[in-house]
């Protein structure tokens, strides 16, 4: 069985061979454990397409991985305090939502595989042997970038006359990206946006149903009936919408399990979406020992995985995180992975 093949039952429950790999990799682990990282990388190859791909130099990185401020094509000033690892906004071009008629939106981006391989394979064009995901379409942090995060937040609790026309034409802007992926042949296409704090929705889950819920699903129906998968990554708790963004069409979902609770995917989740696992970053992978890097690996694939699939084996590594924990989290993905 190849890659494509393993990906594609796992998203479909029905039965791979063993779970599928997929890197998560950033680039300040990259240059900080170099050659050491690749030998593990290369021990334990994964099935998107990152072998296929070179790592891209230092001078070519990426802006938003790349130590100090830029602009992008939106107008958004990033700050990037330490190489290898995504900046945060510090500008914003929307100051002023009553004066939103005055925002120029930027050219419509391209779509395909990118130069070198950044973070992960996800965005690996087309090939027989492996599974294509492309794309990473925000929505919830777009906006928060064209408006800044504690703006945005006090649009959504006042709801302004200008707040449905900035997410309509953000929504239009992204369908139009959507479409340039759907042309080309790719197996499914990713999206992502960070919903929850460490306890809860970042908003009112009866808010996020009327607002985005809709907006999300005609995204989603792009893709689905170009005939490719929906893969939706989000960050935090957010247990009162993971049911919503299976009902309407998300199949491959990465969350933070250890956040979510094992016990309520288990309860919830399991088997009705695929998971790109999360193995818990906040303490285990950097902070726990080799063993327990290995036992949450394993409580993790009880937690996300059905009998006949439904498991891609990801955890991401940063540089915080030793090598004998990366190490230990990839033996765990070919022992527990195991069909």
């Amino acid at each position: 069985m190849n890659s494509r093949e393993r990906v594609k039952r796992a998203v479909r429950f029905q039965q791979p061979d063993r779970a599928p790999i997929s890197h998560a990799v950033l680039p300040a682990a990259q240059l900080k454990y170099g050659e050491a990282l690749n030998d593990i990388l290369k021990e334990f190859r994964e099935d998107f397409g990152w072998d296929y791909m070179d790592d891209l130099p230092v001078n070519q990185f990426p802006a938003l991985y790349r130590q100090g401020d830029s602009k992008d094509s939106f107008g958004t000033v990033w700050h990037v305090e330490w190489m290898g690892i995504c900046g945060i906004p510090m500008a914003w071009p929307i100051k002023d939502l009553d004066r939103y008629t005055d925002y120029r939106w930027p050219d419509d981006f391209d779509a395909g595989p990118p130069v070198g391989r950044q973070y992960s394979g996800h965005i690996c064009g087309f090939n027989e042997h492996w599974y294509a995901r492309g794309a990473w379409v925000t929505f919830f942090e777009q906006l928060q970038q064209l408006r800044g995060m504690e703006n945005f937040l006090m649009d959504l609790a006042s709801e302004p006359a200008g707040l449905r026309r900035l997410m309509d034409d953000l929504l239009a802007f992204n369908l139009r990206w959507i479409d340039k992926w759907t042309r080309r042949e790719y197996d499914g296409l990713h999206f992502a946006d960070d919903w929850g704090a460490q306890t809860s929705l970042l908003i009112n889950p009866e808010q996020w149903r009327r607002l985005f819920k809709p907006r999300y699903a005609e995204m989603f129906k792009r893709v689905r009936d170009a005939g490719m998968d929906v893969w939706f990554h989000s960050d935090g708790r957010i247990n009162d919408i993971i049911p919503d963004l299976i009902d309407i069409g998300v199949q491959v979902l990465n969350c933070q399990v250890a956040v979510v609770g094992h016990d309520w995917i288990a309860h919830h989740a399991r088997g009705k979406v695929a998971f790109r696992t999360d193995i818990d970053r906040q303490r285990v992978l950097s902070f726990g020992s080799p063993a327990e890097v290995q036992e949450e690996v394993h409580r993790t694939f009880e937690a996300c995985g059905a009998a006949r699939g439904g498991l891609i084996a990801c955890g991401e590594v940063g540089p915080d995180v030793p090598l004998a924990n990366i190490q230990a989290m990839y033996e765990a993905f070919r022992e527990y992975g195991k069909r």
